[in-house]
């Protein structure tokens, strides 16, 4: 920092396009903001950010504290998720998630225990003395992701830097209707987000920050130059025509350093990073107090709710807590939209958790936002084209997007929509056009996730062919080896041989008619030994036939219930006595008769 900041305003340049809808944004901007009471119960989805879910490192039953680690950042782009207070992990299950298509997904149930206690925390007030690498590892801990637009891991900026950065880029604009977030953090914590600003621009080795704002938020502006005066900080700033999108990240360098992100590209290749102005905040709590990202300031407004404004919700709270705490009129209530209305969703249901980019809940009445009308076909008028910011073909995408013609959509540049929707606010067929630009998208990211996945089952599939075939040439080349080395010895020996008898073969027939000599003592041994078994066999069965009888006989005196069974038992005794007889008697005569063949064999 200087000693006297240094505060410029710039020459703003233009972009194409945009639209000019209702502001709508004094129904939330006039209050301070406010916080909402802690919920006894959280739920944390493991996934409310861009990229990987997160990896729980807690089990059910975990007593945690807050700001603790509830699960990990798992890959490149991924955050960790932390406990926004003190309690105990109840559940470790599928959950709601605030997301249009209703569907559940992995979160941690936290119940908690009114003590909001903070775990240990280890600041780092004097940050220039730490190695970048490791301040950069202090946002990932702290599960710090952009908090303007898909929740994207701020750690991979900062990481990823492929060229040089000059410029760090604040997005003050928030363009779209409704949303006044980002103008009360402004006006209220406008220290904080400088200071943070200062952070990221020293992560980045950048030498300037310029800050982007439009021209309807004079209060935001008048703070934020009150605060860079206060803490010494230069700073460029560039107030740019209030117009919808300009608070898109490519639209916003567009307008401030009149240079176009190339078709793509990312703004590094010009040097720049952006950064939304919540997201400096959370990178000054995170490095400074070590804070985690465990809350986020909310706009909650719309005709259907009676106090209007913007509250501080912890992450994890359950969206229908939130409306309450704003005075919500349900009856009255349209839809609820997550977003804006621009690119935000109606959500299917309220009891869904607030996640790390949830900016906005809208609760707007029928006549002030009113329901799609049906679509009519489209009439060529060009006005989509006109307001595309992005310099797109929106018709040539419909008519590719409706009939799934994927290449003719990569063609005219698909991937390049940033999906504002104003296109489809300008056109007079009410034809959903975003929506078709969603699906081809889609559509792409599977064909090419399947091409991946085929392209590695191939290179699976060769690499083990190649690993078969050379087992089997090492197999065949051993194999050859033994055989050369066997017709090798046969010939040596019939060499040493001279056709005289080998002493060799006398050894191994001696040895063989030892062998048979002790065979066959060990045959009589065997049959002596079974013809004695047999005897005591014999006698055992007929000592056990003998008290047979006798419990018999008792039986049939004192208990003639029980004669049937024992006479069944005696049965089966009998049997087996006349069993081990015939088996002895067996054994005599084979003894005999082995005795006599003897005896013919010696006369």
């Amino acid at each position: 920092m200087t000693a006297q900041a240094v505060i410029v305003t710039d020459k703003v340049f233009s972009i194409r396009g945009g639209i000019h809808p209702d502001e709508c944004k004094t129904l939330s901007n006039t209050t301070p903001i406010t916080e909402v009471p802690l919920p006894s119960v959280l739920v944390l989805p493991l996934a409310m950010h861009l990229g990987s879910p997160a990896d729980p490192v807690v089990t059910v039953g975990s007593t945690v504290r807050k700001g603790d680690v509830l699960a990990t950042a798992v890959g490149g782009i991924s955050a960790a998720v932390h406990a926004p207070t003190s309690g105990r992990v109840c559940a470790i299950e599928d959950r709601v998630l605030a997301h249009e298509s209703g569907l559940s997904a992995p979160c941690i149930v936290l119940e908690a225990d009114g003590e909001d206690d903070w775990r240990e925390r280890h600041g780092l007030p004097n940050w220039r003395d730490v190695p970048v690498d490791e301040l950069i590892q202090r946002l990932r801990d702290c599960g710090v992701v952009g908090q303007g637009g898909a929740g994207f891991p701020t750690d991979v900026k900062y990481r990823n830097k492929h060229k040089p950065i000059t410029t760090l880029l604040i997005n003050a604009a928030e363009c779209e209707p409704y949303i006044t977030a980002d103008d009360r953090l402004m006006r209220e914590r406008a220290d904080e987000i400088l200071l943070g600003a200062d952070i990221a621009k020293h992560l980045l080795g950048a030498s300037t920050i310029r800050l982007g704002i439009e021209d309807n938020k004079p209060q935001a502006l008048i703070a934020l130059r009150e605060a860079a005066g206060r803490l010494g900080l230069d700073i460029r700033i560039s107030v740019v025509p209030t117009k919808y999108p300009s608070g898109g990240e490519r639209q916003l360098i567009q307008l401030v350093a009149g240079q176009e992100v190339p078709r793509g590209g990312l703004p590094s290749d010009l040097g720049y990073v952006c950064q939304n102005v919540g997201t400096l905040a959370s990178i000054y709590r995170a490095i400074v107090f070590d804070e985690p990202v465990i809350s986020r300031i909310t706009t909650v407004t719309g005709d259907a709710i009676d106090a209007p404004g913007n509250y501080e919700v912890r992450i994890g709270t359950p969206i229908e807590t939130v409306l309450n705490q704003a005075g919500v009129h349900l009856k009255k209530a349209d839809r609820v939209i997550m977003g804006g209305p621009m690119m935000g969703f109606a959500l299917p249901d309220i009891t869904a958790p607030l996640v790390k980019t949830t900016n906005c809940l809208l609760v707007p009445t029928r006549k002030e936002l009113p329901r799609p009308m049906p679509d009519n076909p489209c009439i060529r008028c060009g006005l989509c084209e006109q307001a595309c910011p992005v310099n797109l073909l929106p018709q040539q995408l419909f008519w590719a997007s409706k009939h799934r013609d994927l290449d003719a959509a990569e063609l005219h540049s698909i991937n390049d929509c940033i999906e504002c929707g104003a296109c489809a606010y300008v056109c007079p067929s009410r034809i959903p056009l975003v929506q078709y630009y969603r699906y081809a998208k889609g559509e792409l990211r599977n064909e090419k996730e399947e091409h991946i996945k085929a392209e590695r089952a191939r290179a699976r599939f060769e690499a083990r062919q190649a690993r078969l075939e050379k087992e089997r040439l090492e197999k065949e080349a051993r194999r050859k080896a033994r055989a050369k080395a066997a017709a090798e010895a046969r010939a040596a020996k019939a060499d040493t041989s001279d056709g005289q008898p080998d002493a060799q073969d006398d050894a191994i027939k001696a040895a063989m008619a030892r062998a048979n000599a002790k065979k066959a003592s060990a045959s009589q041994l065997a049959t002596e030994l079974s013809r004695e078994d047999l005897e005591k066999a014999l006698e055992l069965a007929a000592t056990k036939v003998k008290k047979a009888n006798e419990r018999l006989i008792v039986a049939e005196q004192e208990s003639p219930d029980m004669v049937p069974a024992l006479r069944k038992a005696l049965a089966k005794l009998e049997e087996k006595h006349r069993s081990a007889q015939a088996a002895l008697e067996s054994a005599a005569h084979g003894t005999s008769n082995t005795a006599e063949a003897k005896k013919e064999s010696d006369s």
